[in-house]
């Protein structure tokens, strides 16, 4: 990574001026070893922090500058629970890795009630709001060809033509704006909200799983041990372990109302009560920071 915003030198002339308690660093990709030095150096009782959501024991979402330098933060903070387990961040250099979950925002994740004009634009029995991968596309391919019709928004769509006419790819994203909330108003559309994991990050849950429940909307997401701490399975959402299922447990939701509408209430209750919000997390982490738990 190139250091094209002149970062490090920011870093420096900024901790110089305002002398934080706190210097926080989201990835820092391209922060060099010698800049973190020469912070502690500057402020000697500053925590230096590392935020990432991506896999930063896979190589190809670091770079060399960020390894050399991973031994000289204080606290590395992941999404990523299993890059705390010793053999990996730790076995890196990094002196103390903490787990925190993901978030969703207030301000943009809440449940909207769908307009007409919504349901005719976004709207699907069943929909994903992702990027491509080989697995999910199999996924949803078999779900359509059981006949159950399934909308697909997202990036890296573009090749993938599977000639089927119950899955409709729409081949662009769906993003929130300040002026229409699209990606919010896509999930409250939707009967059934897929949310698969990522294998190429390893994921365990992702963004998404947050965000649908706390835009009120019935999620249905591949099983995994965080997914089922997050949200009670059967109460705040549903889950599957294989394609056979998935296409069993949407039959089953769509033509079960009032369970499905149930659940998705619970799982934003779920949301509300537990602190899931962004703040919420962030507390968490300046409190491991400043050593209040």
């Amino acid at each position: 990574h190139l250091d094209t915003e002149c970062a490090n030198e920011w870093l420096i002339e900024s901790a110089q001026r305002i002398s934080p308690r706190i210097i926080w660093i989201e990835k820092g990709n391209m922060v060099r070893r010698s800049t973190l030095m020469r912070l502690k150096a500057i402020c000697p009782d500053a925590c230096l922090a590392s935020y990432s959501d991506d896999d930063m024991f896979n190589r190809t979402n670091t770079s060399r500058t960020y390894r050399q330098a991973l031994s000289a933060y204080d606290v590395i903070f992941t999404t990523k629970s299993f890059n705390a387990a010793s053999d990996e961040l730790p076995a890196m250099g990094a002196r103390r890795v903490i787990a925190v979950d993901k978030a969703y925002d207030p301000d943009q994740h809440f449940p909207i009630k769908p307009t007409e004009a919504d349901l005719e634009a976004l709207g699907s029995d069943v929909g994903f709001i992702g990027s491509f991968e080989a697995d999910r596309a199999a996924q949803m391919l078999a779900l359509a060809r059981a006949g159950i019709r399934v909308r697909v928004w997202g990036n890296g769509w573009e090749r993938f033509n599977p000639g089927e006419p119950n899955l409709v790819v729409e081949r662009r994203p769906l993003v929130n704006r300040r002026e229409f909330l699209s990606y919010t108003r896509g999930i409250c559309s939707t009967r059934i909200n897929l949310a698969f994991l990522r294998k190429a990050n390893r994921d365990l849950h992702t963004d998404r799983s947050v965000e649908i429940p706390a835009c009120g909307g019935f999620m249905l997401a591949e099983y995994s041990d965080e997914h089922a701490r997050l949200f009670s399975e059967g109460k705040e959402a549903a889950y599957f372990h294989n394609i056979d299922e998935l296409i069993e447990k949407v039959r089953f939701y769509l033509g079960h109302e009032d369970v499905r509408q149930a659940i998705a209430r619970a799982g934003h209750a779920r949301c509300l009560a537990d602190g899931y919000r962004h703040e919420d997390r962030v507390r968490f982490m300046t409190e491991k920071i400043l050593g209040r738990d």
